[in-house]
C-alpha cells in the first residue's frame, strides 16, 4: 500500500494525530526494536489524548465559564474550614453522576461564584462533563423568549445536554410571575436527572421573593434540597480581604 493511500484512509477516519505521527514513530519503533503491538499502542494513545484535549477545549468554550476563576486562583484560606472540607468531594464529581445539586449561600463578596466556577472548571477539564454557566437573569430571558416563540421544549432539550448548569445569583433580580413560572419549569425539568450548581444571596426563608407564591416556593426548595450539598459562606468579604492583601503587597514594595 502506498504512503499516500494510508494518509487518505487516516484522513477519512478523522485520525489527524496518527496521520501526523505514524512515520516518525515508525522510525523510532524500528530503531528501538518495538513490537507491532507497542507501536500501535503508542499511536492510538497519541490520537486518544489529542481527541480528549480537543473535546475539553470545545467543552470549555461552550461552558461560558468566566475566565480567571479556577481552583488555582481560589484562596481557600479565606473560606470557612467546613467549606474547605467540602471541596474535595465536589471535585470528585460524584454528585454529577447522582444528579445532585450544589447550593452556595452567602452575602455578596464571599466567593460563592468563584468557588462554584472553580469546581465546574475542574469538572470539565478533569472529568469531561458538559457544563454551562449562566446568570439567572440571562437564563430566564432565554426561557421567556423561547416560551413566546413556542420553542421552550426545544430550549429545555438543549439545556439538558449539559450535565451541570451553574445558575448564578438566583434571587438577585426580582422575578415577575411569568419569569418565576419559566424558572420553576426549568428547575423541575432537571429534578433528579441533571445537576444544578446555584449561588444565592438569599436564604431559603427569603425565596418567596423569587417565586412569589408560597406553594411554588416550597416546591422549588424541596426539589433543589432533596439531593444537594449546601455550602454556607458566612466568612468575611472575600473581595475585601483580597483587596486588603493587594494593598498591603503594594505598600511593601514602595
Amino acid at each position: 500500500m502506498r504512503t499516500d493511500s494510508i494518509e487518505m484512509i487516516l484522513r477519512s477516519l478523522h485520525m489527524p494525530a496518527i496521520n501526523r505521527e505514524y512515520k516518525a514513530l515508525a522510525k523510532r519503533a524500528e530503531s528501538e526494536n518495538w513490537s507491532f503491538e507497542q507501536y500501535l499502542k503508542v499511536l492510538v494513545e497519541i490520537e486518544a489524548n489529542e481527541r480528549s484535549e480537543r473535546r475539553i477545549s470545545r467543552l470549555l468554550k461552550r461552558s461560558c465559564l468566566p475566565e480567571g476563576k479556577s481552583i488555582d486562583t481560589l484562596d481557600q484560606e479565606l473560606m470557612p474550614v467546613r467549606v474547605r472540607r467540602q471541596i474535595p468531594a465536589l471535585l470528585d464529581g460524584g454528585f454529577v453522576e447522582r444528579a445532585e445539586n450544589v447550593l452556595a449561600f452567602g452575602l455578596p463578596g464571599r466567593g460563592k461564584t468563584h468557588l462554584l466556577v472553580a469546581i465546574a472548571r475542574e469538572l470539565v477539564t478533569q472529568k469531561g462533563y458538559a457544563v454551562l454557566f449562566t446568570s439567572t437573569h440571562k437564563l430566564v430571558e432565554r426561557l421567556l423568549k423561547a416560551k413566546r416563540e413556542l420553542e421552550i421544549e426545544s430550549l429545555l432539550k438543549k439545556l439538558d445536554q449539559y450535565e451541570v448548569v451553574v445558575l448564578d445569583d438566583i434571587g438577585y433580580v426580582q422575578q415577575s410571575r411569568e419569569e418565576m413560572e419559566v424558572l420553576f419549569t426549568f428547575l423541575s425539568e432537571r429534578y433528579e436527572r441533571r445537576s444544578l450548581m446555584i449561588t444565592s444571596n438569599l436564604l431559603f426563608s427569603d425565596w418567596d421573593k423569587i417565586f412569589k407564591d408560597p406553594m411554588t416556593t416550597a416546591a422549588a426548595i424541596d426539589r433543589l434540597v432533596h439531593h444537594s450539598t449546601i455550602i454556607e459562606l458566612d466568612n468575611d468579604s472575600y473581595r475585601a480581604k483580597a483587596a486588603s492583601k493587594q494593598r498591603a503587597k503594594e505598600n511593601s514594595t514602595k
